[in-house]
Order: C-alpha cells, then structure tokens, then sequence
C-alpha cells in the first residue's frame, strides 16, 4: 500500500510538471459554465498552456483536486504545474472591465444619454440619481440641487457585470476630491471663493477656451469682469439648459431671454450652478487665473484666442474676424 501510494505521488508529479518553466508568458484562460476539472486538459492543451492535455487528466484523477474550479477568466502561465493552475482556477476569476470615457464639459444629460446607449442605465437614471446629492459621501460641501460640475470627467475602468449608478457617481465624486479637492484644498481655502464658485467658473472656462493653456488667462479675465461688477457675457452659459448644446436657434433665443438665470450678458454675477462637468486644466485655471491687462476676448474661426484691454479693441478684432 505505501509503495503504491508512493508511485501515485512520483506520477502525478511527473504529470503535473509545469509545460515550461522558463515560460512566465501570462494568459486569460476561460473556464466555461459546468466545465469539471476533468475535462479541462484538452482546452488548456489548445490554449498552450499545458503539452499535454492528457497527463492534466491524469494529474486530476490522481490528486482527485479540482472539485472547486469555477467558472470565468483566470492568468494561467505555462511555468504553472498542474497543482498551481487548479488553485488559480478555484480563485477568483478575473473581473471583465471596459473603459468608459466621460468627455470634459459634459453635462448630466449627456453623461446620462452615453450610459443608456450603452445599456447600462436606463435613459433618465443617471440625471435621476444625480439630482439627489445627499445620497452620497464627499469629503467637501456638495450642492444641494444637483451634481452638475462635481462628476469628474474622466476614462473609467467600469466592471459592467456590477454596475450601479450610484457607485460610480460616488467613484466620480471621490475622484474630484483625489484629484483636485484633497491636494489644493488650503489653496481654495486660502482663494477667497467656495468650491462651488471655483466649480461654476472652471464649468465655463472649460467651455470658453479649448487651448489648456489658455485657459488661466481667460480665468483672470473673467473673475476680473467678476469682481468688478461687470456682466461676464460668456454665451456658453445660454446654452446650457438647451436639450442640444450646438441648437442654434434655440441658442439666439436664450440670448434674448432677460428671464433666463443662466444668461450672463443680460445678468450680473455668475450663473446659479455649473454648466458642465470640467476637467482637471479648467479646474486648476479657475484656482490660479492669471492676472492680465484684458478686459475681453473672442475667438476667431480657428478657435484661436484674441484677448483685448478695452471695448474699442475688442469691437475691432469682432470686425475683423467677423465675430458677432
């Protein structure tokens, strides 16, 4: 009997050798639903990752292990003996992720309509959850209407088997705190503005000036309109309540719309809350603007920017560029 059991031992650790062991090439091997340890040994054969899909047979029968493997993606190696890849298949599989990009300057609805034409939300879900803030954890004051300008735009990995709305609004709001809150957070204090403030005006930054590193100078130009008492007139902010943001007409209507609270050349201040969601440039922008001698600017058909220090030069650069 021990003789016997000794030679079972020798066999199943000839049979169960690693196929190389110089080999650390990593695989994703899928166990598929109500595959048995059994009948593993011709897959991993045609995957590579054993020689022989026989002698993994035997190593099973032998060992009588494998009574836990479990469906789904594992990291097999060929430097793996037949004892490590029936361990690594009773694990944890590996989590299926597919990136998620949220563009910066997106608003609810379109971050809402991107996940709907996914399937991963309901059309409508997203906004639903969005306006809720108080269901959710955050290391600064968030606003009460709404999160609009607080769901950082960024490319999430999203594990789609498990996805809630409410975890990766959390996610969203967590990564605004990693990524600008929690290192700039005696700045802001130190800034003379509140977060939402600095939020609104990064919201429209964003917005105004598609060059990153233009986006300090048109900062200080308008807290300086700000803090002067003068209207901001940024247009960007007449078109945020549109259903679709480049509506044209439904745009030249808002601008002529003296109800309209977002409308920043009719009314003073800044508007009630952000107009989008804006990136980490447009954030850090509104935190350190550059102080300039400019007053306005505009931007030409090539959406570069001509800044002016007074209403003359800046009624100029509109004729010559044709900016009306």
């Amino acid at each position: 009997m021990i003789l016997l059991l000794t030679s079972c031992t020798w066999l199943a650790g000839q049979v169960g050798a690693p196929a190389d062991p110089n080999d650390s090439t990593e695989y994703v091997f899928t166990v598929e639903q109500g595959t048995t340890a059994r009948g593993l040994g011709p897959a991993l054969a045609e995957a590579g990752i054993v020689d022989n899909g026989d002698n993994f047979t035997l190593y099973v029968r032998l060992t009588k292990e494998g009574g836990c493997i479990k469906a789904g993606d594992f990291p097999l190696r060929r430097d793996m003996s037949a004892d490590e890849i029936l361990k690594t298949l009773c694990g944890v599989p590996l989590v299926e992720e597919e990136p998620f990009t949220i563009v910066e300057g997106w608003r609810i609805r379109e971050i809402d309509a991107a996940l709907a034409e996914k399937g991963w939300a309901q059309p409508g879900d997203y906004t639903a959850a969005a306006s809720d803030p108080a269901r959710f954890d955050s290391a600064f004051p968030l606003p009460t209407k709404n999160l609009e300008g607080y769901l950082y735009p960024e490319t999430y990995m999203v594990t789609v088997d498990h996805f809630t709305i409410d975890g990766f609004i959390q996610r969203q709001i967590d990564t605004l705190s990693e990524k600008f809150y929690t290192p700039n957070q005696d700045a802001i204090a130190n800034s003379n503005r509140t977060l939402d403030e600095l939020v609104i005006m990064a919201s429209m930054v964003e917005r105004e000036e598609p060059t990153p590193s233009k986006r300090a100078l048109v900062a200080g130009i308008l807290w300086k309109r700000i803090d002067h008492e003068w209207n901001l007139g940024v247009d960007a902010t007449s078109r945020y309540t549109l259903e679709v943001w480049n509506d044209r007409s439904a745009f030249l209507r808002q601008l002529r719309d003296e109800s309209d609270p977002y409308n920043t050349r009719l009314r003073p201040g800044l508007p009630p809350t952000p107009i989008g969601n804006p990136g980490q440039a447009a954030l850090e922008a509104s935190l350190s603007p550059e102080e300039s001698e400019y007053w306005y600017y505009l931007h030409d058909s090539n959406q570069v920017l001509h800044p002016s220090r007074n209403a003359r030069e800046h009624e100029n650069y509109r004729r010559q560029y044709n900016v009306y």
